[in-house]
C-alpha cells in the first residue's frame, strides 16, 4: 500500500458512571502523519454505535479518507458495532480490532442484560461477519471486516502498526477519545485557564 494512503482510526472513553461514551475520529497517514480529527458520542449500554459512528464519518466530509479502523467490536459496555452495515452506510471499506483472544460475548452480554435487551444484543452479536486473526510484527490482532476481504485487510493493518502491535490510527484515537473525555467531565481540580 501507498505510504500516504489514509484511515479513520475510531476509538471510545468513557468514565463508569457516564450515559454517553466519547468518540474520537483520527485520520492517519500511512507515513505516520496525523490529517485530522472529529469527535462523537455513542451511548453507554446501548444498540446506536454503529450509526454514531456513521454520524461522526459524516461530520468529518473526507471523501480523500478509503479507509476505517475501529477499536473493538463490543464499544460503550457493549454497544455492538456492525461492521458490515457501517461499510454499507459509509460506503468505505471497516476494519474492527482488538488484541485479544475470546471466546465470544455471549456470556458477557448474558451477565449484563437480560430480557428484550439480552436478545437484542445477542442477535446483533451473532450477525457479525467471521472473526479474523493476524499476526504483526509477533502480536497477535483479531478482527471483523465490512466491505474488505480478510487479506486485504491484514494488509492494511499491517501497514498502520509503526510499532507495539497496535494500529497508529487506532493507538491515536483512543489517546484523544480519554484525552477529550476527561476534558468534558467536570473536575474539582480544574480551574478556568488550566
Amino acid at each position: 500500500m501507498k505510504s500516504g494512503v489514509r484511515a479513520l482510526g475510531v476509538a471510545e472513553s468513557y468514565a463508569p458512571d457516564a450515559e454517553a461514551s466519547t468518540l474520537a475520529g483520527v485520520v492517519y497517514r500511512g507515513d505516520h502523519v496525523v490529517d485530522g480529527c472529529v469527535f462523537g458520542r455513542c451511548t453507554v449500554g446501548g444498540t446506536d454505535v454503529t450509526e454514531s459512528v456513521a454520524t461522526l464519518w459524516d461530520r468529518l466530509e473526507r471523501e480523500d479518507v478509503p479507509y476505517v479502523l475501529v477499536a473493538g467490536i463490543a464499544l460503550a459496555w457493549y454497544n455492538v458495532l456492525d461492521p458490515v452495515e457501517l461499510a454499507d452506510r459509509i460506503e468505505r471499506p471497516v476494519v474492527a480490532v482488538t488484541f485479544e483472544e475470546s471466546d465470544g460475548l455471549e456470556d458477557a452480554l448474558a451477565a449484563a442484560f437480560e430480557g428484550e435487551a439480552l436478545a437484542d444484543r445477542l442477535a446483533r452479536y451473532e450477525a457479525l461477519s467471521e472473526r479474523h486473526a493476524t499476526s504483526i510484527d509477533g502480536h497477535d490482532l483479531y478482527y471483523r471486516t465490512g466491505g474488505i476481504d480478510a487479506a486485504a485487510a491484514a494488509e492494511l493493518l499491517e501497514t498502520f502498526v509503526a510499532e507495539g502491535g497496535r494500529p497508529e490510527p487506532l493507538r491515536v484515537a483512543r489517546l484523544v477519545a480519554r484525552a477529550a473525555d476527561d476534558f468534558a467531565r467536570p473536575s474539582r481540580d480544574r480551574s478556568p485557564g488550566n
